[in-house]
C-alpha cells in the first residue's frame, strides 16, 4: 500500500471561505475546534444545520453562528425523508451560490457532495459508518474527497483518504479536552462509588432500521445496581417511571466529563461507546450493528466490548458485572495511552482535509493514505 501525503488528493487551494453542514449533535463536537481554528486564522466559516433542539443548543453553547435550513431528518417515511432532503439541498445550493465558498464539508456529506458538484466548491466528506449504505451510495459519486478512519471497512476508491484516528478524537483528544470533576456534583454522583453510564437510543435513524440493542433497560439497571454501581441514563426516548429518576439532567456538552469519570459505559450508542473508549473508560457496546471503529477499539486497544447476536443483552450484563467486580481487571489508562500513541488529533486532520493546515504529530501510524488498500 502506497503512502502519499493527504495533500496530494484532488486540486486544493487554501480556502478563504468554508461551508460546514451539520446534521446531528455529534457533528457539532466534531467540527467545533476546526471552526474556531479557521476563524482565528481569518477565514470565513458558514455553518448550516437541520433544526434539532440539542444540535442548536450545542452550537449556542459554543458560540457558533449558524443558519437553520430544514427540519431534522430522522424519522418518517422514505418519500417524506426524500422531500426533506431535497428541500435542504435546494436551500443549501442557494446559500452556496451566494456565499461562493472554496470548500463544503459534512459528516455523511450527501448534501455537501451534491451541492459542490453544481458549484465551484470542493467537497470534503467525513464518515465512519459503513452501514449508512443509502447515504454512502448517494454521496460517493459526487464527493471530491471522502475521509475515514483507517479502520473503516469499505473502499471508496480513488477519492478515499484514510487517517489513523477516530471522529471522537476531534474533541476528546487530550490536547482538546480536560474533564471537569465538577460534573459529579452536577449529576448527583458519589465519587467514592462505581458509576455506570447507560445509553438508550431511539432507533429512528434511517441506518438503524432492523437494528436492536438491549432487551430491557430496567433489567440493565437492576443488574448494574446489584453489582454496586450508581446508574445514570442518557436516553433519546421517554423512560418508565421506575427509571426516570436515573435519567441524567445535564447540559449536553457535559456528558463527556461524566464519561471520563465513569467506571464503565453500557449502551446502544456507538458514538458514545467510542467516546468512552478514547477517554479510557471501558465501553460495553450493545447493538446488532458493528463498525470498523468498534471492532478496532476492541481488537487493537481492548477498550470496548462488542455485544451482538441473540444473546447480546445477557453477554453485556456479564461483561459489565466482571468490570464492576474487578474480575475483569486491566490498566485502562495504559490501553488509552497506547491508543493515543497510535492516533492523531482529528481536528488537525479536518484542517488538513479542508486545505487549511498540515497534519503533524508523533504517532506510530501513517497520518493519511490516499486511495484503496
Amino acid at each position: 500500500m502506497s503512502e502519499p501525503h493527504a495533500a496530494e488528493t484532488g486540486t486544493r487551494r487554501d480556502p478563504e471561505t468554508v461551508c460546514i453542514t451539520i446534521q446531528r449533535p455529534p457533528h457539532v463536537h466534531f467540527y467545533r475546534h476546526a471552526i474556531r481554528a479557521l476563524e482565528d486564522s481569518g477565514r470565513t466559516v458558514h455553518v448550516f444545520v437541520r433544526d434539532s433542539q440539542i444540535t442548536t443548543a450545542l452550537l449556542d453553547r459554543y458560540g457558533i453562528d449558524y443558519t437553520v435550513l430544514a427540519d431534522h431528518l430522522d424519522g418518517g417515511s422514505l418519500p417524506r425523508l426524500a422531500r426533506m432532503q431535497a428541500t435542504y439541498e435546494l436551500r443549501l445550493l442557494r446559500a452556496v451560490r451566494t456565499i461562493q465558498p472554496d470548500v463544503i464539508t459534512g459528516i455523511g456529506g450527501v448534501a455537501a457532495a451534491h451541492v459542490s458538484s453544481l458549484t465551484d466548491a470542493r467537497s470534503v466528506v467525513f464518515t465512519d459508518t459503513e452501514h449508512a449504505t443509502l447515504s454512502n451510495a448517494l454521496m460517493k459519486p459526487f464527493a471530491d474527497e471522502i475521509w475515514t478512519p483507517a479502520c473503516f471497512g469499505r473502499d471508496f476508491g480513488a477519492a478515499h483518504v484514510r487517517y489513523p484516528s477516530y471522529h471522537e478524537l476531534a474533541y476528546l483528544h487530550p490536547e482538546r479536552f480536560e474533564p471537569d470533576p465538577g460534573v459529579l456534583d452536577a449529576a448527583d454522583v458519589d465519587p467514592d462509588r462505581p458509576l455506570a453510564v447507560v445509553r438508550v437510543t431511539a432507533w429512528d435513524a434511517l441506518h438503524d432500521v432492523g437494528a436492536a440493542g438491549v432487551d430491557d433497560p430496567a433489567d440493565v439497571v437492576r443488574s448494574l445496581e446489584a453489582s454496586g454501581a450508581q446508574v445514570r441514563i442518557t436516553a433519546e426516548t421517554p423512560l418508565s417511571d421506575g427509571l426516570s429518576d436515573r435519567r441524567l439532567d445535564l447540559r449536553p456538552d457535559r456528558i463527556h466529563d461524566l464519561l471520563a469519570f465513569a467506571t464503565l459505559y453500557l449502551g446502544e450508542g456507538a458514538t458514545m461507546a467510542a467516546e468512552s473508549a478514547v477517554l479510557g473508560t471501558p465501553a460495553v457496546y450493545v447493538n446488532t450493528l458493528r463498525m470498523g471503529y468498534t471492532d478496532e477499539l476492541e481488537a487493537k486497544y481492548e477498550l470496548l466490548v462488542n455485544c451482538q447476536g441473540s444473546f447480546r443483552h445477557d453477554r453485556a450484563l456479564r461483561v459489565a458485572e466482571r468490570i464492576l467486580s474487578g474480575e475483569l481487571s486491566t490498566d485502562w489508562a495504559e490501553h488509552r495511552r497506547r491508543l493515543l500513541r497510535r492516533t492523531t488529533d482529528t481536528t488537525d486532520v479536518i484542517l488538513e482535509a479542508l486545505g487549511a493546515g498540515t497534519v503533524d504529530g508523533d504517532v506510530d501510524e501513517p497520518l493519511a493514505v490516499v486511495g484503496a488498500e
